[in-house]
């Protein structure tokens, strides 16, 4: 196997440092303060006061990190090999107002603006889902408003919960009136439970979404959707990724604030993220990872490989 280019920065080997040990950055690349020069960066944002059940949320950037000393740079199943052309780093986390969720949220839009203001691609260790309105703020100002690739056990499309009008129940409700989001290219997979009505996931498809319920899905094969996804979306419009843990069943991912029986499974989740190669990714998150319901580690383990993922379908990464 060649080497990699020795001007990009690559994860810390467990044989120059041991795995339980040195710097707890996101696969313990190098931490720095800018984007320039970068074309991806990991950024936390340990935002918890958009929730509505179990708080926690806050320490999910620092605990997916944690764990996220397992991951090695090349991809043994897919052949991605994303520290051989691209240069990555961890941006640290963005000082949010733990006080204030409005201020918070202009917070990380001036924060993201920064960042893709440098042409670097933002991958995101969340945090609660309200979080996703002010990154795809940011992210609609250079690329318009983008197709959405959207799992999740809920739609996220409240109006509003206990009269406001941002929490993180109601992002993408938000996105649409604001005109951040392409309506006929969002897909919503995973969604499931209970509701308030009969038509609660009626709203997002009368925007165009197409909505993809767990027990549609359930015991097959998502590579088949996601070739539609790449079809429908096309390869050349800006596409964001946006994944709630607990799209995953809590059999999975038990570490999260509003878990749902009859998820998705891992395997599933990886087609998911795997079937995004080909498409023009712009921005991913990973939210609602709850460390203080996660006691073995497991699911912040499982945030960090599905945000390695993302990285290994981002334009331009080679596979070998």
């Amino acid at each position: 196997m060649s080497q990699a280019p020795s001007h990009l920065n690559q994860p810390l080997g467990g044989n120059a440092m041991p795995r339980f040990a040195g710097l707890a950055s996101m696969m313990r690349l190098p931490v720095t303060t800018s984007a320039r020069g970068l074309d991806a960066a990991f950024i936390g944002v340990p935002l918890d006061i958009g929730t509505s059940n179990r708080s926690g949320t806050r320490f999910g950037p620092r605990q997916i990190r944690a764990e996220s000393c397992l991951l090695r740079p090349y991809n043994m199943a897919t052949g991605a090999a994303p520290f051989d052309a691209l240069q990555v780093a961890d941006l640290g986390d963005v000082p949010i107002n733990t006080y204030s969720l409005p201020k918070s949220v202009d917070i990380i839009t001036a924060f993201y603006d920064e960042v893709l203001g440098h042409g670097c691609v933002p991958l995101t260790l969340g945090g609660d889902h309200t979080i996703a309105l002010p990154i795809l703020r940011a992210v609609a100002k250079r690329h318009g408003p983008v197709a959405l690739i959207h799992v999740d056990a809920h739609a996220d499309i409240n109006d509003d919960m206990f009269g406001e009008k941002i929490a993180h129940g109601t992002p993408f409700r938000r996105a649409v009136e604001e005109g951040l989001l392409a309506g006929d290219k969002v897909w919503q997979i995973g969604l499931r439970g209970t509701g308030y009505a009969a038509d609660d996931f009626d709203w997002p498809r009368q925007q165009g979404f197409t909505v993809v319920p767990a027990h549609e899905v359930w015991y097959q094969s998502l590579t088949p959707l996601m070739a539609q996804v790449r079809e429908r979306i096309g390869p050349e419009h800006p596409v964001y990724i946006s994944f709630d843990i607990d799209g995953l069943d809590p059999s999975y991912a038990a570490g999260t604030g509003t878990p749902e029986i009859g998820g998705l499974s891992v395997p599933q989740g990886l087609e998911i993220v795997r079937g995004c190669r080909g498409l023009n990714v712009v921005g991913c998150d990973l939210v609602e990872v709850s460390p203080p319901y996660d006691t073995s580690g497991n699911t912040a383990l499982l945030a960090a490989n599905l945000l390695y993922e993302m990285l290994c379908v981002l334009p331009g990464v080679p596979y070998r």
